[in-house]
């Protein structure tokens, strides 16, 4: 018997629904379904709360393959956890283009102010600036929210998102030449591809 239709078996011998369950292992009923429909298994703490919750033993919940296979989900739950975190701190660091002197009044005389100050061009234009650095912080903050549950889908859609941002940041701030804004999103955009490619080779290695 395989760990997916043990745990079934533990969660109905005690007349439980999976939301008790849940409830009793500090995880989401969506956690539950999936370890119950054997498409994925529980990190090694949650292994150890089922554990004790049910009063069995680890090796008669699951196998010696099936505990090789649940760390290294855990191991690729965790770098994707930290990749995912460092990113959006970063897209909340965007938000210093808000208060730096990185924009370019332009004019006769040139002066570097910060968004807010930002003068001598197009409303709408100031508009776009802060808008998409709004959008980029935003995106972070929800990101770092979100990372503090374990639904590796919404992980993957603030990622997905933030570096969408990023690089129409880029376009916009250097095709309206402001270059010290663009290479600053430039710059996250480059250190959250390379902590992307980083964990996708370390995963790989596994």
């Amino acid at each position: 018997m395989e760990f997916h239709e043990k745990l079934l078996e533990l969660r109905k011998s005690r007349g439980l629904t999976q939301e008790e369950l849940a409830e009793a292992l500090y995880v989401s009923r969506t956690a539950i379904s999936k370890w119950e429909s054997g498409r994925g298994y529980p990190s090694i703490d949650s292994l150890k709360e089922i554990s004790r919750f049910f009063s069995v033993s680890i090796d008669e919940l699951i196998c010696p393959q099936e505990i090789v296979t649940a760390a290294e989900d855990d191991k690729k739950a965790s770098v994707d956890r930290y990749v995912s975190v460092i990113c959006h701190a970063l897209d909340v660091l965007t938000a210093v283009l808000f208060f730096l002197p990185v924009f370019g009044t332009g004019g006769d005389v040139p002066d570097s102010v910060s968004l807010f100050h930002l003068t001598g061009i197009q409303p709408w234009l100031k508009i776009v600036f802060a808008a998409v650095t709004g959008m980029i912080t935003l995106n972070g903050i929800c990101g770092v929210i979100l990372s503090r549950y374990d639904q590796p889908v919404w992980h993957k859609h603030r990622l997905v998102t933030g570096m969408a941002l990023s690089v129409i940041s880029v376009s916009i701030f250097i095709g309206t030449r402001q270059p010290y804004a663009g290479i600053i999103c430039f710059s996250i955009l480059v250190i959250k591809a390379y902590l992307i490619l980083k964990g996708k080779q370390q995963l790989n290695q596994k």
